[in-house]
């Protein structure tokens, strides 16, 4: 396994394994097959519903809580001090830990001031080992961590080859917080397992297109989290530390890079509306 230092010095295994949209009733026995392959980082959300699962799992896993880093997310409907402090307690009695490896803010809407403040107290008090943001752009990136005591130890945002996230990177590094990779396989979209450069790369190292490009994020020293239920995809995708791709592999596919999102862009107004809609339920 590889591992990155976060700011703070704490050591975040490279690769992880993520439940989102993992079925309430399947989290548990998919965290339990992914320890088996040997995963042991897990991210998880409070949107997701199943944080239950996570920690249900690692206490039948029978492995001491060290070998373990979970993430955690707050949900927009809990921004606020005084709702993400409610919402952190919560947390830790669904994942059934005295704490947390790393929470993030999961979205920069709503009063994610309040929230950083909760998991800044959360933080000083032993409950939470790194705090960070996700889906955070650079311009609200770089106001947020400009004011805050503690500074973000991660961004998780958008990133595969078709969305490598380069400047969003290039500011990340400047400020010391790691890159994140959510969708690392675009969810399928752009034919994704059918691309040509992968494949082709794919067939020199007798890799598939999965492997290859997290690889590709890996050798992008970017954290990733891949998702299955499967556990046969799951191995495949914990099998990418006994090759490594060339500079002309990686420049083959950093070529890919469309620089722009495939799912939504959280600066566009439409979107904005839409987790606002939600935080208003």
């Amino acid at each position: 396994m590889f591992y990155k230092t976060l700011n703070n010095q704490v050591k975040m295994p490279q690769l992880g394994f993520g439940v989102y949209q993992t079925p309430v009733d399947e989290t548990k026995q998919a965290v339990l097959e992914a320890i088996e392959v040997g995963y042991r980082s897990f991210d998880t959300a409070q949107a997701y519903g199943n944080e239950a699962g996570v920690g249900q799992a690692i206490q039948a896993s029978g492995l001491p809580r060290e070998e373990f880093f979970i993430t955690t997310k707050i949900w927009i409907t809990n921004a606020g001090y005084e709702k993400a402090k409610a919402s952190i307690a919560a947390s830790l009695r669904k994942l059934q830990t005295d704490y947390i490896d790393l929470l993030l803010i999961h979205q920069p809407f709503g009063d994610y001031y309040g929230s950083y403040r909760a998991m800044e107290k959360a933080y000083k008090a032993g409950k939470v080992r790194a705090i960070g943001v996700s889906n955070f752009s650079p311009d609200r990136f770089i106001d947020l961590q400009h004011f805050v005591d503690i500074k973000p130890a991660v961004n998780q945002i958008e990133t595969h080859v078709f969305q490598q996230q380069k400047l969003a990177k290039s500011y990340l590094d400047k400020y010391h917080c790691q890159i994140e990779s959510w969708g690392p396989f675009a969810e399928g979209r752009n034919d994704f397992f059918n691309t040509p450069v992968l494949k082709a790369i794919g067939d020199k190292y007798g890799k598939s297109v999965a492997q290859v490009a997290l690889r590709f994020l890996l050798q992008s020293d970017v954290v990733l989290i891949p998702k299955s239920v499967r556990k046969e995809r799951m191995q495949e995708n914990f099998d990418i530390f006994d090759f490594a791709l060339t500079e002309e592999d990686m420049q083959a596919i950093a070529a890919l890079d469309q620089e722009k999102s495939l799912f939504f862009d959280h600066q566009d107004p439409e979107t904005a509306e839409f987790f606002m809609n939600l935080a208003d339920k």
